[in-house]
């Protein structure tokens, strides 16, 4: 039998009496661990949440991985590839890709009766991926984009809908410079979306790969470039590495050298800024750990101070010094595990509750959504559980040596 152990459930479940001073450091102890495992665990959940949430929208305008023409770095001009169909084939089957398509950009002008806004249109044609623009889709529908013909349909953020008191169904004229030459258009609004990243809201329409390609001069076989979603993003830079041997530095059937580029590599400005919120988890982390840390140590003196004439008991008994340190460790553990448990459940229900009613709300112009998210991650939640327990464990070994300095004969005599 684990004598420690046996010990210590006693003393645990023994209520004894409620004027213990004991009793209240016991709650005070398990409060402090609740808490500091409840604020860690929405700590975590927000970050992760809104890391993910952040990066989906970024992947959803600029996918995982692009090939373009290795010329675009040398300048403000656009330059083509032949996105043809053995091209895409031959990036289709390259390890981890596990959808490619193409897209072609061109800058223009949008004008009312009276207001006119500087935008880019991004040309998508049939295979393209629009499940991210369905689901931020606002008003109206997404258009059946085409690289063939033009119906002239666009698809604008709620931001340019705004500002040019714009709807669904409404007619607007986009003006494209081209040296001298101005060519105009007239475009149907067919839906409008919002993501709240205005860095993306603010410019960017969507149209026909068709209409994008004439506007720029281009072939049918012609793109800007060639977006892929990887099937697996963990492992994005293994896919990257397949490109960088086998796409990069190659050449199109019309001799254009062909360059690839991560979605890191694009906007490192994002994910350098979503990088620094690890350090202030990390931060919260380890204050919410030393508040739980401390007041474990108080309470565990406290109740060593309480249970003095009892530790004398044991060590006139025969008990040795380690048996009665492990006694109370063992009694931190259930006071600890007690903390924990509520911690969790108060911790748990906070993520759920906003995770599905979205109480808490946020200025989307400032934070890039409009409530605060959350992310549950299971095995998360369990590893900080295990870490706060070994780490409040181990703090509390140095005090437990109090025991070491009490005499049995002495303290018979404490009061």
């Amino acid at each position: 039998m684990n004598l420690p152990l046996y010990i210590a459930k006693r003393i645990y479940s023994d209520q004894g009496d409620k004027r213990k001073v004991s009793r209240p450091a016991i709650r005070i102890a398990t409060i402090g661990v609740a808490i500091g495992l409840a604020v860690m665990i929405v700590t975590v959940s927000v970050v992760l949440g809104f890391k993910h949430t952040i990066r989906d929208k970024v992947v959803g305008f600029g996918s995982h991985i692009q090939v373009h023409n290795i010329m675009n770095y040398n300048g403000s001009d656009p330059h083509p590839i032949c996105a043809n169909d053995s091209l895409m084939k031959a990036i289709a089957n390259l390890d981890g890709v596990a959808h490619a398509e193409r897209f072609s950009m061109t800058q223009g002008i949008l004008k009312t009766d009276e207001d006119f806004l500087g935008v880019a249109f991004k040309g998508i044609a049939a295979e393209y991926d629009t499940t991210f623009l369905s689901q931020h889709l606002t008003e109206g529908s997404i258009p059946l984009f085409s690289d063939s013909t033009s119906k002239y349909k666009l698809l604008i953020s709620k931001m340019i809908a705004d500002k040019m008191r714009l709807k669904a169904g409404d007619k607007i004229f986009g003006y494209f410079i081209d040296g001298e030459d101005v060519r105009t258009r007239r475009f149907t609004i067919s839906g409008i979306y919002q993501t709240n990243m205005t860095r993306f809201d603010e410019t960017l329409c969507f149209t026909d790969l068709y209409t994008a390609n004439k506007l720029n001069g281009w072939s049918k076989d012609q793109a800007t470039g060639i977006e892929v979603i990887t099937s697996d993003f963990e492992r994005l830079n293994e896919t990257a590495d397949q490109f960088i041997d086998h796409v990069n530095r190659t050449s199109d059937e019309q001799g254009n050298s062909l360059t690839s580029e991560t979605i890191y590599e694009l906007y490192p400005q994002v994910f350098s800024w979503l990088e620094l919120l690890d350090i202030n988890v990390w931060i919260i982390l380890a204050l919410m750990v030393c508040v739980a840390g401390f007041t474990m140590i108080s309470g565990l003196l406290i109740i060593i101070l309480e249970r003095t004439q009892m530790i004398g008991i044991l060590k006139a008994l025969g008990a040795r010094n380690n048996t009665v340190r492990h006694t109370f460790l063992w009694f931190a553990v259930f006071i600890i595990s007690q903390g924990l448990f509520w911690g969790n459940i108060v911790g748990i229900s906070i993520v759920l509750l906003q995770k599905y009613t979205h109480l808490i709300t946020l200025d989307p112009q400032t934070y890039y959504v409009s409530e605060a998210p959350m992310e549950l991650n299971l095995p998360l939640v369990v590893a900080i559980n295990i870490a706060t327990l070994l780490i409040c464990v181990f703090v509390l070994i140095a005090p437990s040596y109090l025991i070491s300095h009490i005499h049995p004969a002495k303290s018979m005599r404490y009061e």
